[in-house]
């Protein structure tokens, strides 16, 4: 799977959207900008790295849990330490979960 820098996500019924899979190659994040495009609700975003690990429980760490963003508000994470991580074939992927009613843009950059 190719790096894709930019992702829309409308409305994703809370369930987890891949930002990033294992195997991506992009291990040097730079920065990742959450912003709520919702003119007027706030979104509430947890931002985790998962691995999927062949005949065991996938193992789980999150940045952000459960953080609310107000409307027309951006988040930016620029941590270099806190965005490093294997995302390599057998490391991790990068997973993004919001309300059934948030609308998002994430940008990530390496």
């Amino acid at each position: 799977m190719a790096f894709t820098a930019y992702h829309n996500i409308a409305g994703s019924d809370g369930v987890d959207v891949e930002l990033l899979a294992p195997g991506d190659d992009a291990s040097n994040i730079k920065s990742i900008l959450i912003a709520n495009t919702h003119a007027t609700d706030s979104a509430t975003v947890s931002l985790f790295i998962q691995n999927s690990p062949s005949g065991f429980a996938p193992v789980t760490f999150y940045m952000l849990s459960t953080v609310s963003i107000p409307s027309d508000t951006s988040l930016l994470l620029d941590s270099n330490d806190m965005l490093s991580f294997d995302n390599g074939l057998n490391g991790y992927g990068l997973y993004v979960t919001v309300g059934s009613s948030d609308t998002l843009d994430v940008l990530i950059t390496k």
